[in-house]
């Protein structure tokens, strides 16, 4: 019967995330009619200024918030797994602040690095705060818990954000940086899709690959370790993964939070708990989650933009309270 499920859910979300991708192309600052748009999107024509408009601004952007939407999800997907930690999510648990904070001090000392280079950068500060974290979580007797995992990630997630922050004030760095911590794929160019789209990809194809592991390990350790599961060998992999997802995409975007906590839930309920079909999900609600938050973004006070982490913030700060209190007794 999952299987059936996830064929339905599946088909309806590829619906929902084609309808997101053209309504938020149609849609911003500038009105444009829905013939303009598919004629640009079909017959692209560089001499006119509507269809410049969609092809160099509106579709890269669209294309970004899916694809980093759907990171952002199966690194989620990936932590919850593997950590049996419901709380779990690459933001909460501080990866995305590591990343956040290398790309810092990038802008500071190595300004005209091309995005590669900060690509890679942003993947180094992710991994290093990730061993950090769970290097501190094990520390005290007893190993690492959940509880242990979630208060180590928001420890130095906070203290990688001050320190990010602090360095751009001291330093003075211009509105852009200042607005890239904050979170948004306005400044997503056809340049960056081209690492971008290709990594994360394969990022996600590989998780679905380890997805019954994942799976097996979620149900407990004895359970997984008698059923054959190098326990070890995946959990390295999938927070490889999870930090090649996270730190790819805060390269790109900046920092935005809650999407990996929020969306494996959601996919959770609609599927079951088994990961061959939370990840493929996650990764389709994901990208629609991204996509109308960014057009939320635009819309609300046009020319204006809002942050986009603000707009995801919105409906994941009420869901980790919710499963916080929810969880409370097991954690």
């Amino acid at each position: 019967m999952n299987g059936i499920t996830f064929g339905f859910v599946s088909i309806i979300a590829i619906f929902a995330l084609l309808l997101s991708m053209f309504i938020a192309v149609s849609f911003g600052a500038k009105d444009l009619t829905l013939q303009t748009v598919w004629t640009a999107v079909i017959h692209y024509n560089p001499s006119h200024t509507t269809h410049q408009i969609i092809h160099e601004l509106r579709l890269p952007r669209v294309i970004g918030a899916a694809i980093i939407g759907a990171g952002f999800a199966v690194a989620g997907a990936l932590m919850q797994g593997i950590t049996r930690n419901p709380l779990a999510d690459s933001g909460i648990l501080g990866i995305n602040a590591g990343a956040t904070f290398m790309v810092a001090l990038s802008f500071v000392f190595f300004p005209d690095l091309p995005y590669s280079a900060l690509m890679l950068l942003s993947f180094i500060g992710a991994a290093l705060s990730t061993v950090f974290i769970f290097l501190l979580g094990s520390a005290a007797a007893g190993g690492l818990t959940p509880l242990r995992l979630t208060l180590a990630g928001a420890v130095v997630a906070a203290m990688l954000h001050s320190l990010s922050s602090g360095i751009a004030i001291y330093y003075e760095l211009n509105q852009d940086p200042a607005f890239w911590y904050a979170g948004g794929v306005a400044g997503v160019k056809w340049h960056h899709l081209k690492l971008l789209v290709p990594i994360i990809l394969l990022a996600i194809v590989w998780s679905m690959a380890i997805s019954r592991s994942v799976s097996l390990i979620a149900l407990g350790e004895d359970v997984s370790v008698n059923l054959g599961v190098k326990t070890k060998r995946i959990r390295v992999l999938g927070i490889m993964l999870a930090v090649i997802l996270a730190g790819t995409s805060v390269s790109a975007v900046g920092s935005i939070g809650f999407v990996g906590l929020v969306i494996p839930h959601i996919a959770r309920k609609l599927v079951g708990v088994d990961y061959r079909f939370i990840i493929p999900v996650s990764a389709l609600l994901g990208a629609i989650l991204l996509i109308l938050a960014d057009l939320g973004a635009r819309m609300v006070n046009p020319p204006r933009e809002l942050a986009i982490s603000l707009m995801v913030a919105l409906v994941g700060v009420p869901f980790f309270l919710y499963l916080a209190r929810r969880e409370r007794r097991s954690l």
